[in-house]
Order: C-alpha cells, then sequence, then structure tokens
C-alpha cells in the first residue's frame, strides 16, 4: 500500500463534496465541464481495475469513493442542463 497514493486520492477526494454542494446549490452547469469529469471517471475505474488485478489492498475504497462523489457530481451537472434547457424554452 503506498501512503503517496492514499494522499493523492485524499487530496483529489476532498474537492468533490466542494464541487458536488456547489452544483447542488447553484443548479448551474457554469464552470463544470461534463468530458473533465468523465475522464477523471475512467481515471478512476483504471485505479480500481489496476487494484483488482496486480495489488489489492484498501485503497481500492478510496478510488470507489472518489469515483461515487464523481458519479454524483455527473448527475447533478445532467439534471442542471436539464434544467438550464428547460428554461431556455419557456423564455423563448
Amino acid at each position: 500500500m503506498s501512503h503517496f497514493e492514499i494522499i493523492m486520492l485524499i487530496c483529489f477526494g476532498a474537492a468533490w463534496p466542494f464541487s458536488i454542494f456547489r452544483s447542488w446549490k447553484s443548479h448551474s452547469t457554469k464552470g463544470k465541464s461534463l468530458l473533465f469529469m468523465i475522464i477523471v471517471m475512467i481515471g478512476y475505474i483504471a485505479g480500481v481495475l489496476h487494484k483488482l488485478v496486480f495489488d489489492h489492498d484498501l485503497v481500492i475504497y478510496l478510488y470507489g469513493l472518489n469515483f461515487f462523489m464523481v458519479a454524483i457530481d455527473v448527475a447533478l451537472y445532467l439534471r442542471n442542463r436539464a434544467d438550464e434547457k428547460k428554461s431556455e424554452k419557456t423564455e423563448a
């Protein structure tokens, strides 16, 4: 188990609750990138797969937790985008 890997995942993971909260409260996609979040999710999936195949240890749970938080942010992004499109139609 790599202590540096744990620190990296904790640091990356610490940012997602703030991003989720911002998405939840703002109901806006401003400043968000769906492509970026999907790329990050692919990275976390790769980390999980590496842990499953080569180096199974408890760090896999940090990858899973981070993936879950990004998935929540993606879901909020999609909800907010749908709301924005709906409000654009009503304004037009």
